[in-house]
């Protein structure tokens, strides 16, 4: 950021298009007239809402960032029970190492080849 630009406003980055002429060249693109009708055609009554969403004021990423992380804080850790084994049995070490240890579950496919070229010509 430059000192003569200003910063980036949460709601700029994750609210669509507000000027007409945007708004205007998408709904060109996907071949309706207006918002209106678009909504009509993609959103079934039965799911509406008729009058306006009870919303509190805008508030900041700041701000919000902050109440996330506060209902967060709520959250209690447990302890996993999942996949702890059954009781009273026992895995051989040849299966645990070759087959539930085996690297090749975690490790690429070929050594010289980072996985994100895989399946790539």
């Amino acid at each position: 950021m430059t000192a003569q630009s200003s910063p980036v406003i949460f709601a700029d980055r994750h609210i669509g298009a507000r000027r007409q002429s945007d708004i205007d060249t998408m709904l060109k693109a996907v071949g309706y007239d207006s918002v209106d009708g678009l909504v009509d055609s993609a959103v079934p009554d039965s799911i509406r809402i008729d009058g306006p969403l009870s919303l509190g004021d805008a508030r900041s990423e700041t701000e919000v960032l902050a109440e996330l992380r506060e209902l967060a804080a709520k959250n209690k850790t447990a302890v996993q029970m999942i996949g702890q084994g059954y009781y009273d049995t026992i895995t051989p070490p040849v299966i645990r190492r070759n087959v539930l240890e085996a690297p090749a579950w975690y490790t690429a496919y070929t050594p010289y080849q980072p996985k994100i070229s895989q399946g790539r010509a």
